[in-house]
């Protein structure tokens, strides 16, 4: 927006200056060639009043001289013609001997009587002329003609370093209103730049972000000050949201702890007619405890967002996880595979564990008796980029492309389509992908479900190298 600005100012500058200035440029050019024709014009008639006395045969005057001084005091070209035509003295004589000008326009205007003036190019001289004939005349006879010429090439040096003044002005004006330009954008744009990166930090969580209200002119403070209020108010709502959801968390735990203790203890003393009734009862408590986390962990999530983290180790983080799911993996009769690797990925480590915690959870879950579950690393071409790939495949009845698309949806279940295996389900709460997308891409980075060979699910995380 600054360069847009910018280049509108100089383009009205820029149609000003030449608003002004051609008209004065042609303005003095033609100031300058009056002048010379007038000056010209003078000396024509002060020469023809002066040697008319002598083509009337009155006087005795050394023509030659005559012309001779004139052209070295200004710098013209005088030529003296008889009645006749014929030169009687010219200063820049071009051969001996006697020659006419009886065929020039100029000359022959003159000796009918009539004053001649104009421009004409010289091929001879490769230069403008500009040139004026006047008669000479006693009476109502014509004695003669004195034409006077001047090279015009001192005048248009002239105007072409008139011009060049005047492109050098315009140039330091132009100068001058870039930087003032400049200035002026930057006052404008700089606080609506600031709004922008206050409102893109609001969109990455932080939103006790505020904008200037100070700066600019009063639109956009305004506008930085509208901007604020509605980001406290945001901040306001979101705030009591999570305190809300941490609330409810916590006031939800302690009932369904005293809950499932009580079950557990009526099932050890209850007869086998409420046993199945008692243990389904004390599963949909544990499933309840479980929502009741992953609520907590989401909303927790739902605000992080933070700078791109530094490079960890990945080997440490996947065997560490393997090791604390081993036992339940054991029990199950699903083996985990852990393939070595030393690649580093940048992550935090706490997100990471929580997700590959989620992502394990629900590859045993969904895992047969006697299938694998693999840990393994390698690197991805993303658009221009390559990210680090941490795949997480089991080999159990996995999901069409719909579900898999689906599956990160809050609260959404395909439990029709991949039956837990024997014994307590590890998830079931709807929301572990969720967290799952939600903790990758606080770390800048993306989770997906894709097709694994066999059927399974191959459950990725694409993390910046």
């Amino acid at each position: 927006m600054t360069r847009r600005l910018l280049a509108t100012y100089l383009l009205l500058t820029l149609v000003v200056l030449l608003a002004l200035e051609v008209p004065l440029a042609l303005g003095y050019r033609d100031h300058e060639i009056d002048a010379l024709r007038a000056d010209v014009q003078r000396d024509a008639f002060v020469l023809a009043s002066y040697v008319a006395e002598d083509l009337a045969g009155a006087d005795d005057l050394d023509l030659d001289t005559v012309v001779a001084n004139y052209t070295d005091r200004t710098g013209g070209r005088a030529v003296i013609v008889d009645a006749n035509g014929d030169v009687l003295a010219d200063s820049e004589p071009a051969a001996v001997g006697q020659r006419t000008f009886a065929s020039r326009p100029e000359i022959a205007t003159a000796l009918e009587g009539e004053v001649a003036e104009g421009t004409r190019w010289s091929a001879t001289l490769g230069t403008g002329l500009l040139y004026v004939a006047v008669p000479v005349s006693a009476g109502e006879r014509t004695l003669g003609a004195v034409r006077v010429s001047y090279e015009t090439g001192q005048v248009d040096a002239r105007v072409r370093r008139y011009w060049l003044l005047l492109a050098g002005a315009g140039l330091v004006t132009l100068a001058v209103a870039a930087g003032l330009g400049i200035l002026f954008a930057r006052w404008v744009t700089g606080p609506i730049a600031g709004l922008q990166r206050a409102a893109t930090r609001i969109g990455e969580g932080e939103l006790s972000t505020r904008a200037d209200e100070r700066a600019g002119p009063p639109e956009v403070r305004d506008l930085a000050s509208a901007f604020n209020s509605t980001a406290a108010r945001l901040e306001e709502l979101v705030s009591a949201q999570e305190h809300f959801v941490a609330d409810a968390s916590h006031q939800l735990r302690t009932p369904l702890t005293a809950l499932r203790l009580r079950l557990e203890m009526l099932e050890a003393d209850a007869d086998e007619s409420i046993a199945d009734d008692l243990e389904g009862a004390r599963r949909e408590v544990q499933r309840m405890s479980r929502l009741v986390d992953g609520l907590l962990v989401l909303a927790r999530a739902e605000r992080a967002r933070a700078a791109l983290p530094e490079p960890v180790p990945l080997a440490p983080i996947l065997a560490g996880r393997a090791e604390a799911w081993e036992p339940l993996a054991a029990e199950r009769a699903v083996t985990l595979v852990v393939v070595d690797t030393d690649r580093r990925a940048r992550a935090t480590t706490d997100h990471l564990e929580s997700v590959l915690d989620n992502l394990l959870a629900n590859a045993i879950d969904h895992s047969p008796p006697g299938a694998s579950v693999t840990l393994r690393v390698d690197v991805e071409p993303v658009d221009d980029r390559s990210m680090v790939g941490v795949h997480v495949v089991d080999q159990g009845p996995g999901l069409d492309a719909e579900q898999r698309e689906r599956a990160f949806d809050r609260f959404w279940r395909a439990s029709a389509r991949r039956p837990a295996a024997d014994g307590e389900s590890l998830g079931g709460s709807g929301l572990g992908l969720a967290i799952v997308r939600r903790l990758v891409e606080t770390d800048r980075g993306t989770a997906e479900l894709r097709a694994a060979p066999g059927g399974g699910i191959d459950a990725t995380v694409l993390l910046h190298p």
